[in-house]
């Protein structure tokens, strides 16, 4: 996911999602391609976990490095550091399939300052995972060895079909239970994860997903993020739409849609950034924008004016900086053609997602060894 929690404020509560919840249940729900890895950390002493457990869950994503840590809470679990670092890891990647040797290094900078925070903290259960840089770089091996010997941090290279289930079980608290259906997506650097859900008495169950390989950093990198044209927009619009059309006729979606028995959930930089600029912030503030709704046709107002500015323009735009000022304009593009394909007037947002599923499994898991 892009979006990071700079401004999530310490010691905050999370609420768990309803148990059984099928594929979103951070209780009950196993990743596909096993158990999973919860790494014993010893960063609190000599190998013995303090008695009051402290979680991290660490996302190295194609744009972000992010890193939660909590404590278990009886609803969930409570913040009580965070880390979001820009990186970039996939830089390139689209031209060489490899990670390039800047990005590396910005990388393991991040991660350096993640496993110093987790050390101060006294982490005793980690589990960092990576994404779509992750699996697709040629020379990711390379990298995840330099990455142990520098830091002491294993990542795990984790799926698509994991990589969605995480994000839903972070999201899930957001979804409303009367509504029959729901689509979440994740706009990320490298890729747009998007599941499609029923509502069984309240809780949702996946029904399907898929993961378009299309992301903001590597649509940026082929079609420019200075000043965009409308015809390249339009190209990025088309692209990420034949993606999607397979995946709506095999579930009917449209039609569901068309019945207003659905409800739509984003995640991601690009959702929480235009968010920000419809409430008027003069700064972004994750407070008010998760959970948030946006509008439909605000949303699209909005990518119209930061389309229409060149790279400084949009850096001076509150809540998108020079950071994303370049990729905002295909995150906008990604969500455009999603509006397009299912034109739900409203969208929630989410601020949170895998790093938050990570943690319920993580707190959930602590609870059952304490029993």
């Amino acid at each position: 996911m892009e979006a990071g929690l700079a401004g999530r404020p310490a010691q905050q509560q999370v609420p768990t999602p309803a148990a059984g919840s099928g594929a979103a249940s951070p209780s009950s729900a196993q990743p596909d391609a096993g158990r999973a890895r919860y790494g014993e950390a010893a960063f609190a002493g000599e190998g013995e976990a303090p008695r009051a457990p402290v979680l991290a869950a660490l996302d190295l994503g194609t744009n972000n490095c992010r890193l939660l840590i909590a404590r278990p809470a009886r609803d969930g679990f409570r913040v009580i550091d965070a880390f979001s670092r820009i990186v970039r890891l996939g830089e390139g990647l689209t031209r060489s399939d490899r990670l390039c040797d800047d990005a590396m290094y910005r990388t393991v900078q991040a991660l350096k300052v993640c496993r110093t925070k987790m050390e101060r903290r006294g982490v005793s259960m980690v589990r960092a995972v990576g994404t779509e840089a992750c699996r697709r770089a040629d020379n990711c091996e390379e990298f995840l060895g330099r990455v142990q010997a520098e830091t002491g941090l294993q990542i795990e290279i984790i799926s698509p079909k994991e990589e969605a289930r995480l994000a839903l079980a972070g999201c899930a608290p957001l979804l409303e239970p009367s509504v029959p259906h729901a689509l979440v997506f994740d706009i990320g650097g490298g890729s747009t994860e998007l599941i499609w859900i029923r509502q069984a008495r309240g809780r949702p169950l996946v029904l399907d997903q898929i993961s378009v390989p299309l992301g903001v950093v590597n649509l940026t990198e082929t079609y420019g993020g200075d000043k965009v044209c409308p015809h390249d927009y339009q190209r990025m619009m088309d692209r990420v739409g034949d993606a999607l059309s397979d995946f709506d006729s095999r579930n009917n979606i449209s039609e569901a849609v068309q019945a207003d028995r659905v409800q739509m959930l984003g995640a991601s930089g690009t959702v929480t950034t235009l968010a920000g600029i419809q409430m008027g912030l003069a700064r972004y503030d994750r407070s008010r924008v998760d959970g948030a709704w946006l509008d439909r046709d605000k949303a699209r107002s909005i990518s119209e004016t930061l389309l229409g500015l060149d790279y400084l323009g949009r850096a001076g735009q509150p809540c998108v900086g020079r950071d994303r000022a370049d990729l905002v304009v295909a995150g906008c593009a990604i969500l455009d053609a999603i509006w397009r394909q299912w034109p739900v007037p409203q969208l929630r947002i989410a601020d949170r997602g895998v790093r938050e599923g990570i943690l319920f499994e993580l707190a959930a898991h602590a609870r059952r060894r304490r029993r």
